[in-house]
C-alpha cells in the first residue's frame, strides 16, 4: 500500500490570530492619511477679519448679550427641596438641601470625571456608584476620592445664575 501524504494542520492560535490581525490592518488601513496632521481635521484659521469669529479676551456671550456664566439656569421653584438639578451642559448640579438654601456643585465626579446623573437626596454618579451630599459635596458613598468642588452661584429675584 502507498504512503498516505500527511496534511499539516495550522495551530489553534494562527486559526484565532489571522481574522485579528487582518482586521486590525483593515482598521489601521482606513485611519491612514497623507498628510502631516496625523489624521486629525485641521482647524480653519481664525481671521480676525472675521466679524463672526470669538475673541479669547470677551468671555462668552448669551444671545441677550449677558456673559455666558450671568445666564439664568434655573428659578429657585424648579429646584426641588431635599434634592437638585443637574446642568450638565453648564457642568454644575443644584442643590437644594432645605427650603431657600440654594447650593451648586460641579456635576464632574471626583472619580473618574463621569457627569453626576441624579440628585435627588443625594447627587449620585451612576458610573460607578459614587455617590454626595447635596448640602456640602462631601462624598457618601465612594470609590470618589472627595467631593464635589463647589460653584459659585448668585440667587436674584428667584433666579440662579453662576456668579
Amino acid at each position: 500500500m502507498g504512503v498516505a501524504a500527511q496534511v499539516k494542520r495550522p495551530s489553534r492560535r494562527v486559526v484565532v490570530a489571522a481574522p485579528c490581525a487582518a482586521g486590525l490592518a483593515a482598521l489601521l488601513a482606513g485611519c491612514a492619511t497623507n498628510d502631516a496632521s496625523g489624521g486629525l481635521p485641521a482647524a480653519p484659521p481664525a481671521s480676525p477679519a472675521d466679524p463672526g469669529a470669538a475673541d479669547p479676551a470677551e468671555p462668552a456671550r448669551t444671545a441677550g448679550g449677558r456673559p455666558d456664566g450671568a445666564a439664568p439656569l434655573a428659578r429657585v421653584s424648579e429646584i426641588p427641596v431635599g434634592g437638585g438639578k443637574i446642568f450638565a451642559d453648564r457642568g454644575v448640579v443644584i442643590t437644594q438641601p432645605t427650603a431657600g438654601t440654594i447650593k451648586a456643585f460641579s456635576a464632574a465626579c471626583t472619580h473618574q470625571g463621569c457627569t453626576v446623573a441624579r440628585a435627588r437626596t443625594t447627587i449620585d454618579c451612576l458610573c460607578h456608584g459614587s455617590r454626595f451630599d447635596i448640602a456640602d459635596g462631601s462624598v457618601v458613598a465612594g470609590p470618589a476620592p472627595r467631593g464635589l468642588p463647589p460653584v459659585a452661584v448668585r440667587v436674584s429675584g428667584g433666579t440662579i445664575t453662576l456668579a
